[in-house]
């Protein structure tokens, strides 16, 4: 073997060990969080573990083919992969399965197959090769639009399908654009409506107004150009209005029901204790049981298979979006931290490596892997503790899900394999 194929075989291993800690550590708490009765066999297919272990056997197969493909050919047909992705998530409205409310899915016989998840990486892939071209520059609005078009195709098709989780993954890749140049003044507009939606939702539009004309207006007086700026303070107050207006009506008229309350329940709006009640039943019972459970765990937690609450079933669905509440019970605090060290290695790992980059195309995929694995992390873990609004949406790499855990394994180690060849790159 010789020296540039030896290069090309030297993979980062502490990705590697990091996703198969939390891969493996994932599986545990599927077979603790899913089994009934006595466990026969890990290859039980009646069971969510026994299929989720066929699964990890398949993700290997996934994996060798991925780093045994030359790194060159996920830059070369990035385009075509977005576009056959694209054209899996139209197809569902044609011959798509509604599950739990949503066409996501392709049946397989007894097996379904979630498009959404492996649109992920195909997105990642577009982004950074258009964002690798020459011609490209974020500083222009042109191309910062065209850039949006690309995350703004999948998270619509997305959003049709009555997914709203899986489409605020896509706000992830502002994180992308933001590390290759996209002024600081988008991050101050993101940051703005976020809080101000919440104000208006937690305390009214006359409040909201009233914070706003102070905030707005003292920078006003601080300002040296006082002239030029107070035309911009008051487009700027007028804005801020709208859209305060505009996030009420929208929170009234155009979210559902059960997407009201778990807002409501988030940021403690409602006061009818009989209304409460009934929506502490409905939208919240997933919510407290998993407080409970993770709560009850204690600092040591009450060992495998040992969870009261995760074996008696409290928590449905418990071993998909709320397989961290099994987590908090079995393993307690120690465990909880310990898979927030894994992922926060992992993706600071991403991020290390990423900067390393020779190409700017491997750069911009290795942010895009780590801001998708970010924005899954830290919205599963902040709804399942109560920290965030519930929203549909998985532990990567950890929860139950044939489809989840290949989009998520295909995302990861086509950077590695990226990763491998930057000593090529010169």
């Amino acid at each position: 073997m010789n020296l540039e194929s030896r290069r090309s075989f030297r993979f980062d291993w502490m990705i590697i060990v990091l996703f198969l800690l939390i891969v493996g550590f994932g599986w545990l708490n599927i077979v603790s969080a899913s089994h009934e009765g006595d466990i026969v066999s890990y290859f039980d297919m009646s069971q969510p573990y026994g299929k989720h272990t066929i699964f990890i056997g398949f993700t290997f197969v996934i994996i060798v083919l991925i780093l045994s493909i030359e790194a060159k050919f996920y830059e070369r047909f990035a385009s075509i992969i977005y576009i056959i992705a694209m054209l899996s998530l139209v197809g569902l409205f044609l011959f798509g399965k509604d599950v739990n409310g949503a066409r996501s899915w392709y049946g397989i016989g007894s097996m379904t197959l979630q498009p959404s998840e492996f649109a992920k990486f195909a997105t990642a892939l577009a982004v950074a090769k258009y964002m690798s071209d020459l011609q490209t520059d974020m500083n222009t609005i042109k191309d910062q639009l065209r850039a949006i078009l690309i995350i703004f195709v999948p998270a619509i098709l997305i959003l049709l399908q009555n997914d709203a989780g899986s489409t605020l993954v896509y706000a992830s890749f502002f994180f992308v654009f933001y590390r290759e140049g996209l002024q600081q003044i988008y991050l101050a507009i993101v940051l703005s409506t976020i809080i101000l939606g919440v104000l208006v939702l937690k305390y009214g539009i006359i409040v909201t107004a009233i914070l706003s004309a102070i905030i707005v207006f003292s920078v006003y007086f601080f300002r040296r150009k006082k002239r030029a700026s107070l035309l911009q303070s008051i487009v700027i107050y007028i804005i801020c209005l709208v859209f305060s207006y505009g996030v009420k009506l929208f929170y009234q008229h155009g979210l559902k029901e059960h997407q009201q309350n778990r807002i409501s329940l988030w940021l403690r709006l409602e006061k009818d204790p009989i209304k409460l009640e009934q929506m502490k039943k409905a939208e919240a019972y997933n919510l407290i049981q998993s407080e409970t459970a993770i709560s009850s765990g204690g600092l040591t937690g009450k060992g495998f298979l040992e969870g009261t609450r995760t074996t008696g079933k409290f928590v449905p669905e418990q071993h998909t979006d709320y397989i961290f509440s099994t987590v908090g019970e079995e393993w307690g605090f120690l465990g909880s931290a310990f898979v927030v060290i894994l992922f926060v290695a992992l993706i600071i790992r991403v991020l290390y490596l990423a900067e390393s980059q020779k190409s700017q195309f491997s750069r911009v995929y290795g942010y895009a892997v780590a801001s998708i694995l970010f924005i899954h992390f830290t919205i599963n873990i902040g709804m399942v503790m109560g920290l965030i609004p519930t929203v549909g949406i998985p532990l990567p790499l950890f929860s139950y899900g044939g489809s989840g855990l290949w989009g998520f394994t295909i995302l990861l180690f086509i950077f590695v394999k990226l990763d491998s060849n930057k000593i090529n790159e010169w």
